[in-house]
């Protein structure tokens, strides 16, 4: 008497196979597909195997994976390894409908591209849908040059590989996605540790630099010399946003190292608004105050006057020549205490919805920026350092609101 859990010897190279498949490395796609498709092949004793992908771009199935036979050697020679949507034929069938595919007739089958049946030769086809992750992103078929070759478990069987093969794809392209963010993460840390880096030497010449400028202003003054002193007085400006970008990305680095800390005192928030409005004040783009004549909170207060000066500074470079930025100062009871809400609007065009995910990251750029991409990611930090948030509202077209919400004192203060 057989023993009662013999395995079927018909089924043990397909369960053989299915374990292949998925011992598959995690490489690169076409390679991989190559080799599933070749497994197949000599699996099912077939002429040809493809795996197609959808090719969105030109709207087309194409044999990312085939098996190495002569039938498809010929398929690829013929140009029939690229399907158009448009064209039709029993693949793109089982790709829009989901729906598997048999025939062992198929130079019957009206359906069916001429290319396929009379030049390719084939008469015997399976073809299923091959899901990806949650969609259907292609068709796996099987063709014999012979009539009635394949049976309904060989179809049954097809569905359950293609669930397999579509688990080896998906892996493979979570692999390469992985590998592509690794890469991505590396070179941006190494360009933050050069940049870094950089900053600490520039720092280093800001003082001379910076003495220099002094002696030339007060000479200047002395001589009468209004040429030499509105030259000086540039240089001075110029260097003075310098010391603000150096400033800023060295305190990048400081909270990346978790070197940075907050010194906090009591502020009057309204005044030193003024001050920043007053300071940022030209005639070609005027700065506006809107808020109280005063308001004390506990926060640091330099840091809360980088955060302003880079939100101004911001929205001052897309603001149309002549329009207003505002600074709007108000404070706020909540359930949790008093909290102060600091916004910077302008009336510029706005930023695109595609851009807002991203707009605080380090070294994000918004529309038209020219800068390094670290003012808003590191305005947001500091907010957030005084247990605070920086959220932006804006449209195309309607200009750009960035506010500032702030507990009446930071969390370590109590």
């Amino acid at each position: 008497m057989e023993p009662e859990n013999e395995s079927n010897p018909r089924e043990d190279p397909r369960l053989q196979a299915l374990e292949s498949l998925l011992a598959l490395p995690a490489a690169e796609l076409r390679p991989t597909l190559n080799t599933a498709g070749q497994l197949i092949s000599e699996l099912l004793h077939a002429d040809k195997v493809d795996v197609f992908l959808i090719e969105m771009s030109t709207q087309c199935l194409v044999a990312f994976g085939t098996s190495d036979t002569p039938m498809a050697r010929l398929q690829k020679a013929l140009g029939l390894d690229r399907m158009p949507l448009a064209n039709g034929g029993r693949a793109v069938q089982v790709y829009e409908t989901d729906t598997p595919f048999i025939t062992g007739r198929q130079e019957e089958d009206p359906e069916e591209l001429p290319g396929i049946k009379h030049r390719l030769g084939v008469r015997s086809s399976l073809m299923v849908p091959l899901p990806i992750g949650q969609e259907t992103r292609g068709v796996l078929g099987v063709s014999s040059a012979k009539n009635d070759f394949f049976t309904r478990d060989d179809l049954r069987f097809l569905v359950a590989v293609a669930r397999w093969v579509g688990m080896v794809a998906h892996r493979v392209e979570l692999s390469q996605e992985l590998m592509k963010l690794a890469v991505k993460q590396a070179r941006r840390a190494a360009a933050e540790e050069l940049i870094t880096v950089l900053a600490h030497d520039m720092a280093n010449y800001l003082l001379p630099l910076q003495a220099r400028i002094q002696l030339i202003q007060r000479r200047a003054a002395r001589k009468q010399d209004l040429e030499d002193l509105r030259d000086a007085d540039g240089a001075a400006s110029s260097l003075r946003s310098l010391t603000r970008l150096i400033q800023d990305l060295l305190d990048v680095g400081r909270l990346d190292q978790g070197l940075f800390t907050l010194r906090p005192q009591p502020v009057d928030v309204a005044a030193l608004a003024r001050e920043v409005t007053t300071t940022a004040n030209t005639p070609g783009h005027p700065v506006e105050y809107r808020g109280p004549e005063e308001l004390v909170m506990i926060a640091d207060p330099e840091r809360l006057r980088q955060v302003l000066e880079n939100l101004v500074a911001n929205a001052l470079k897309h603001c149309p020549e002549g329009l207003p930025v505002g600074i709007d100062v108000q404070s706020q009871n909540r359930p949790e205490g008093l909290w102060v809400r600091l916004a910077v609007t302008d009336q510029g065009p706005g930023i695109p919805a595609e851009q807002l995910p991203t707009l605080f990251e380090r070294f994000a750029k918004g529309p038209g920026s020219t800068g390094l991409g670290i003012g808003l990611y590191l305005a947001r930090r500091l907010a957030e350092a005084h247990g605070g948030t920086l959220e932006v509202t804006s449209k195309p077209g309607d200009g750009t609101r960035f506010e500032i919400a702030l507990p009446e004192a930071p969390p370590s203060t109590g």
